[in-house]
């Protein structure tokens, strides 16, 4: 069996492997190191969790042992997709560079451009950047590219479904032609393949595993799950989720939970805070150090659930990682392999278990396809047994019921009085109103009874008013001139004129 002590290694960097506790090479690590050692371009396809990091950082330390960085020119270039991977990669070239004295600058959003300008005017031997960041240092004028020795792509297909492409290939065009370039992926989907085949010259082509295959170290399963209602179906979903996490007990130590949008990150961690859970939310739009404290926070122990968008889908090394949760099917069949490639890692075993709504079955059947095998159906755990999670929904939908009941008798009383508006009120000595007036004609009994009906709308909502102002048209067109419509406040003086009219 290789070991590292076998792979040509500086004796400075096999010092530092062997004291980080490892003996035997991934097949990954054993595959690519002995010709990246020798000048040679690599293209390494490998699953996930399988050790590519180490896989260029040990032969790129190795190659720039000797020699010394020029200020603004860096010896070698590193480019990943997102943050963390770089921030990871910076701490596995901390960890095996320990004894050499080389020289690193992480170039990564979310942080000062004064700090890492410093860095670079420095001079670095080792360059770990996202392509954004990477530009913009590029465009300022604070960064030459021109001495560039060996160039790695981190994550390939990840670059390509986060819209990175036309930066690689401008990045590619910015290095020296004669430079070595390392290619590291663990799909090889057709424009990855254009991309190889332009930039890397007769490379050492490692594929230890089928492309996009899960680890078998990993139990997988999905629950189908449809809502009782569309209105419901989110809340449900989220108890589902409590509920398997849960089942789970002591087994689950700790869980990454996996969802497509970022809104929804936000929502199921404060879902599963809210019912005890210790959950933290990591995506794009957090900001970096708040996205560096939960991380940190995670692989510490401190924090036992990890919901999370793709941000946090590549490159994430936490070794310990027993359960991975997909609290939606993801839209790429491949992210699935990576999403689930956060458990299992390093020969441990690992548990994924997804939540399957029936929009979702066109992508599960396209996960299927790719993995080559059905993934084993669960019983919903709210079915199967009564949860504690179960009880708030079966509550919040019999609160609706009685809403709906009430609503309909509002209706019925608001539809009682516009009814009744056409039929004269009895004329009973409470409703009845004494028009003060100095002479009283011989029809004044009728005007007492339509001057009190007319008040007694007065008294009424606002939304009354106006229905009663259409019917007080009425009355104005009888040929015997009653006053209508002013209701008991009308002061005597005026109810006066409006008789000795009368009487003329």
């Amino acid at each position: 069996m290789t070991k590292f002590s076998d792979l040509n290694l500086n004796p400075k960097v096999l010092k530092a492997v062997i004291e980080t506790g490892y003996e035997t090479p991934t097949p990954i690590q054993a595959g690519a190191i002995p010709p990246a050692l020798e000048g040679r371009d690599v293209l390494g396809i490998a699953q996930t969790g399988t050790g590519k990091t180490a896989g260029f950082v040990l032969p790129m330390i190795t190659m720039l042992a000797r020699g010394r960085a020029r200020a603004r020119m860096p010896r070698s270039l590193v480019l990943c997709p997102t943050r963390e991977l770089a921030a990871q990669v910076a701490e596995n070239f901390d960890t095996y560079a320990k004894h050499v004295k080389l020289t690193k600058a992480l170039l990564i959003g979310g942080v000062s451009f004064k700090e890492q300008d410093v860095l670079i005017d420095k001079g670095v031997d080792v360059l770990i950047a996202t392509p954004g960041r990477l530009l913009d240092h590029f465009e300022r004028g604070k960064l030459l590219l021109t001495g560039v020795q060996v160039m790695v792509v981190d994550e390939a297909d990840r670059m390509l479904d986060m819209g990175f492409i036309p930066d690689i290939e401008r990045i590619f065009s910015l290095t020296p032609f004669t430079r070595q370039t390392l290619f590291f992926s663990a799909t090889m989907a057709p424009e990855i393949e254009r991309i190889t085949n332009t930039f890397l010259s007769n490379p050492a082509r490692i594929e230890v595993a089928r492309q996009a295959t899960a680890s078998e170290t990993i139990e997988q399963g999905v629950v189908m799950f449809k809502g009782s209602r569309r209105e419901r179906e989110a809340t449900e979903k989220r108890a589902v989720l409590r509920a398997l996490i849960e089942a789970e007990g002591e087994k689950c130590t700790n869980a990454i939970v996996f969802c497509n949008r970022k809104v929804d990150v936000d929502i199921v961690a404060k879902s599963l805070k809210k019912y005890g859970l210790d959950a933290a939310p990591i995506h794009g739009d957090l900001d970096q150090s708040q996205r560096t404290r939960t991380l940190d926070g995670f692989r510490n122990g401190e924090l036992k659930v990890l919901v999370a968008s793709d941000v946090a889908a590549r490159g994430l090394d936490v070794p310990s990682v027993s359960h991975v949760f997909n609290f939606d099917v993801p839209s790429h069949a491949e992210d699935y392999v990576h999403r689930i490639g956060r458990t299992g890692r390093a020969g441990r075993d690992g548990k994924a278990m997804m939540i399957c709504a029936p929009r979702d079955e066109k992508n599960l059947d396209a996960i299927e396809k790719l993995l080559q095998k059905a993934i084993p159906r669960l019983d919903n755990p709210l079915k199967s047994s009564k949860s504690d999670e179960a009880s708030p929904q079966a509550d919040d939908t019999a609160e609706k019921k009685p809403a709906r009941t009430r609503s309909r008798s509002r209706s019925s009383k608001a539809a009682t009085p516009a009814a009744t508006e056409t039929t004269e009120a009895p004329a009973t000595p409470a409703n009845l109103k004494v028009v003060e007036a100095a002479e009283k004609p011989a029809d004044a009994p009728a005007a007492k009874v339509e001057n009190t009906e007319n008040g007694d709308r007065d008294s009424r909502s606002k939304s009354s008013r106006g229905s009663d102002k259409r019917s007080d048209k009425r009355p104005e067109k009888r040929p015997d001139n009653k006053v209508v419509g002013m209701g008991d406040h009308l002061p005597s003086f005026i109810a006066l004129s409006f008789e000795e009219r009368r009487a003329s």
